[in-house]
């Protein structure tokens, strides 16, 4: 009988906790009932994105330990950042350092951002151009959709092994139009040279994801805004600044994006068509750095590039997020 009460008062307990609990979300505002759903996605987020960079940040403050089983040295606070910051830190030795600058990071951080913002300008361009053409309805528009597609679907170690072989010497086409540019013959081991040459061969490739992007834009667009316009007596250009432009702002900024993050990362295709050590990328530092096993000074490296793409992903999300109400944001 005893058992019999205690049971009942446990489901009597249990059902007034679940009852408790029905009263409170249903009293929830539809937001905070959202943010609630999404918490546990937050979390998992978190653990996924947060805990790498902590256990990096972590690790840059130790020096670096060559000698003995220890990976790590002893903890040194800040001294990595410093040293790296003020070029104390001789990462990797370059033979031609970029911009005759002595310190891989000083040679390092402009080749990144002149090879974003150049690489993301022409991509940019021309990826809008190329989307204008698919856009409009004309025989064989398929078939030109693939071929722009071709060289997005090349990877990048045939990639830059193509552009390898453009410009060695004795064998591409390549080096006869560097050096009737008034270039050296051996651009792939010139930083001044390799570096547009790297730039050439990230356009060639990543300008149909630019397109792909923009085409998917423009084909949003609703098509009676343009029989209205031209109703009204607009000209094509008319058309063009006042409805297009603006209604395929928000994809085009989304697109850059996603290419700026990516262009501050390149690696790959430095190393397969010239060498890190010939155009140092700041992902070129920290590979260079870890495959000497001076594991601090790598994370150190490694941390301040994450925190330089994040500075430009915030530019980019503030900038452009707080114009969403009047439609060019992102």
């Amino acid at each position: 009988m005893a058992t019999e009460q205690s049971s009942e008062s446990g489901v009597q307990g249990s059902s007034g906790i679940y009852g408790g609990a029905v009263r409170w979300l249903e009293n929830l505002s539809e937001t905070a009932f959202a943010y609630l759903l999404l918490t546990p996605a937050f979390l998992l987020l978190a653990v996924i994105s947060f805990w790498p960079l902590a256990s990096t940040f972590e690790m840059s403050l130790h020096a670096d330990s060559l000698r003995g089983a220890q990976q790590l040295g002893e903890f040194v606070g800040l001294r990595n950042y410093v040293a790296l910051l003020t070029g104390q830190l001789d990462t990797v030795a370059l033979p031609q350092p970029f911009l005759d600058l002595s310190q891989p990071f000083k040679s390092a951080l402009p080749v990144t951002i002149i090879f974003t913002v150049v690489a993301v300008f022409f991509e940019t361009i021309i990826g809008f151009g190329q989307a204008l053409v698919l856009d409009q309805d004309f025989r064989g528009r398929r078939w030109v959709r693939v071929a722009i597609i071709i060289p997005w679907a090349v990877p990048i170690v045939i990639q830059g092994m193509i552009f390898f072989l453009l410009f060695q010497p004795g064998i591409g086409f390549g080096v006869d139009v560097v050096e009737a540019l008034g270039g050296s013959g051996t651009p792939l081991v010139n930083s001044a040279e390799a570096l547009p040459i790297i730039i050439l061969a990230d356009v060639w490739k990543t300008t149909a994801f630019m397109a792909l992007l923009i085409l998917a834009g423009l084909q949003s667009v609703d098509r009676s805004l343009y029989d209205v316009a031209k109703v009204s007596g607009a000209t094509k250009w008319q058309s063009f600044k006042m409805i297009t432009f603006p209604l395929i702002l928000p994809t085009v900024l989304v697109a850059m994006l996603f290419r700026t993050i990516s262009s501050m990362r390149i690696y790959g295709l430095i190393e397969t068509t010239s060498s890190c050590t010939t155009v140092p990328s700041l992902s070129c530092l920290v590979v260079s750095t870890f495959s000497t096993r001076r594991y601090g000074t790598a994370a150190a490296v490694a941390f301040v590039t994450a925190a330089i793409i994040a500075v430009v992903v915030s530019v980019y999300i503030v900038r452009f997020w707080q114009n969403s109400s009047d439609g060019s944001g992102i």
